[in-house]
């Protein structure tokens, strides 16, 4: 073999070699295309997941332990409890103008106790309904009305027992549904009674957890604000003290006017018939009086009794 044919084997040795190397790069760039592709989509589900569970304002139980949800403040479910003690000039009006700005916000008036003895000493007691998200500027507003003397605000985090009542309810409705589908399938008179009683226990123990969820929604939904009213002259009884010597003196005292109205109640009350009674039964007792001083009558003397005559012998 001369020179030229050994260059041209060569030659051709060589393109066949770097050819075969072309394939297996392409080869090996394209299995690698693939995995790159797959992978963000793989690492997309545990960043999404994430974002729903922090999405979520009532989820339920996350993960397999069981753990509560993370909400933010404005997502806890939370009760909002507030009492208020307002002096004015006018007790009304300032009840009239405290309905007007519940009224006014989507609230409403849940009680209305009122006493008034004069415009001076009255009292008045008002349950308000007020929207959650309004609690704060309706309690502003509340105290504008006169001199604030009490305010006592008070909240309860339900957020727990609200997802708790929420997973429940959802487990409920399932064995529910399932008790349904098995009596829809029963097919002898003891299969249907014995269904039909567990069905209805099932669906009445679902009622009472709904019930348990409207009634604390109600409370989240609505805050409530006590609101007591009095006059310029009315007594502050709520800061009383409720111990000491004068409490106590204070309370023997009226416990002792108290007694003694009774008794003279009493008195007054069995007057008429002492009166009807005791005036027949004076005049029985000086009658018999009377007649045990009266003096006995004088005995009178009988005549010495006169000797028989003797007869003659």
């Amino acid at each position: 073999m001369d020179g030229h044919a050994r260059r041209r084997l060569l030659t051709a040795v060589g393109l066949v070699a770097l050819l075969a190397a072309g394939g297996c790069s392409a080869d090996s760039d394209g299995a690698g295309e693939p995995s790159a592709a797959v992978a963000p989509e793989q690492a997309a589900p545990a960043d999404g997941g994430k974002a729903e569970q922090g999405a979520d304002a009532g989820g339920t139980r996350s993960g397999a332990g069981g753990g509560s949800p993370d909400l933010r403040v404005d997502q806890r479910s939370i009760i909002y409890t507030g009492t208020m003690r307002v002096r004015v000039d006018d007790v009304d009006a300032a009840a009239r103008s405290a309905i007007t700005a519940v009224t006014g916000v989507g609230g409403f008036v849940g009680g209305d106790e009122r006493s008034s003895g004069g415009t001076a000493d009255a009292r008045a007691e008002l349950q308000l309904r007020v929207p959650a998200e309004r609690f704060t500027a309706v309690l502003e507003e509340l105290a504008r009305l006169g001199r604030q003397e009490q305010r006592a605000i008070r909240t309860e985090d339900v957020t727990e027992e609200t997802v708790d009542l929420d997973a429940r309810i959802a487990t409920q409705r399932a064995r529910v549904e399932s008790g349904r589908k098995l009596l829809a399938r029963a097919t002898s008179i003891g299969d249907l009674v014995t269904l039909e009683s567990e069905v209805a226990r099932r669906e009445a123990d679902l009622a009472s957890l709904e019930a348990k969820k409207r009634r604390l929604a109600d409370l989240t939904s609505l805050s409530t604000i006590t609101l007591t009213l009095v006059g310029p002259e009315a007594e502050a009884r709520d800061t009383e003290p409720d111990t000491g010597f004068v409490v106590g003196l204070r309370g023997g005292w009226t416990a002792f006017v108290a007694s003694l109205g009774v008794l003279l109640t009493v008195l007054g009350a069995l007057l008429p018939f002492a009166v009807a009674l005791g005036v027949p039964v004076a005049v029985l007792l000086a009658v018999l009086r009377r007649r045990r001083r009266r003096p006995p009558a004088p005995a009178v003397n009988a005549p010495p009794p006169v000797p028989a005559a003797r007869s003659a012998p």
